[in-house]
Formats: structure tokens, sequence, C-alpha cells
């Protein structure tokens, strides 16, 4: 790894641990074992280095979870696949999902050309599920239902589930297997 990878992967646990006010360069650079000058270096300040590491685990994301549904057999499947790799790449710690769930892209970065990157880049996840739900209603695997408020329902369930789990001393050991098939179930029924 490149001295600014480990600054890239330093950064986005410590924005995961501590949020983004809670984090600073130096915290970044002590953990990393390098100048704090590098950091300038690299990322010029902490919005702009916040904006890398979060376009880092959406991209990421977005890939896994795009890879994933290719493998699907129908739409059903296809939603299956989604939320279940959605799950289960939250909770790898290669990944620094928490980066997106303790600091909000879209209410930490201050300008608007950050933002409007960041919201591009974090609309490819709720398309790609939708697409997958639009899939299901053309091949007769999900009922005809409103397909773009059927994705974000699931979306939400999928994101409630997330922030349950990481966020909160009361989520069940089965959350996530739970999620799943309420979820699952509620499209089969409709």
């Amino acid at each position: 790894m490149t001295k600014k990878e480990i600054v890239l992967k330093t950064a986005k646990e410590i924005f995961g641990e501590l949020g983004y006010s809670g984090t600073t360069f130096k915290k970044i650079a002590d953990r990393a074992g390098v100048a704090v000058g590098l950091l300038s270096h690299h990322y010029g300040n902490k919005e702009k280095l916040f904006k890398e590491a979060g376009f880092d685990v959406a991209e990421r994301l977005s890939s896994t979870l795009q890879d994933e549904v290719l493998q699907a057999e129908n739409g059903y499947d296809a939603v299956y696949r989604f939320a279940k790799r959605y799950l289960e790449f939250s909770i790898d710690p290669d990944e620094d999902f928490l980066v997106l769930v303790r600091c909000s892209p879209f209410s930490d970065l201050k300008t608007g050309a950050d933002r409007d990157a960041m919201v591009h880049k974090f609309a490819q996840i709720p398309v790609l599920l939708e697409n997958c739900v639009a899939r299901g209603v053309r091949d007769g695997s999900i009922p005809n239902l409103l397909v773009a408020e059927t994705a974000s329902v699931v979306l939400c369930n999928l994101v409630g589930a997330v922030r349950t789990k990481l966020l909160t001393p009361y989520s069940p050991p089965k959350l996530y297997a739970e999620a799943l098939k309420f979820m699952m179930r509620s499209l089969k029924a409709a």
C-alpha cells in the first residue's frame, strides 16, 4: 500500500469511529504514521479527504451490488441478492461502511459541487435496486407493485436494519437474517 492509500484507509476508519466532526488531520496522521503535511499534500483539507473516503466506499458498494445482481435468475432474486449483499457489506470490516453510517455525506459536505457529486454517486444504489424491482414486475417474480415506492421501502428497511445493528445496543443477534426474510416475504405476499 502506498502512503496515500494508507492515509485513505486510516481516514475511513477514523471517520467511521468518530464521525466527521470528531475526525482531525492530526488523528489520521498519527494513526497512519505519517506527517500531517502529507494529508494536506494528497487531499488538501478534511472535507476533500472525507469526500474521497465516502466516494471510495460508495463506489465499492455500488460495484459489489451490481456484480451481485448480475447473477440473479429473475427480479425477485435480484432484490434478494441486492439486499443480502448490502447487509453483508455493511458488517465487513474491510469495507469501512461505518464512514457512510456515522457521517452523513449529504450534510457533512459543505460545498454544493461536492454535495452534488456525492448525491450523484449515491443515487446509483437506489437506481440499481429500482431496476431489480422493475425486472421482477416485468418477469412476474414480483407482483405488479409501484416500482419506485417498493424499491424505496426495501432500501428504507435495509438502512434501518444497518443503523440498528451498527449504532444501537439493542440489535438482536439475527436482525439481518430476519430483516431479509421480512422484506422478501413482503415482496412475495403483495
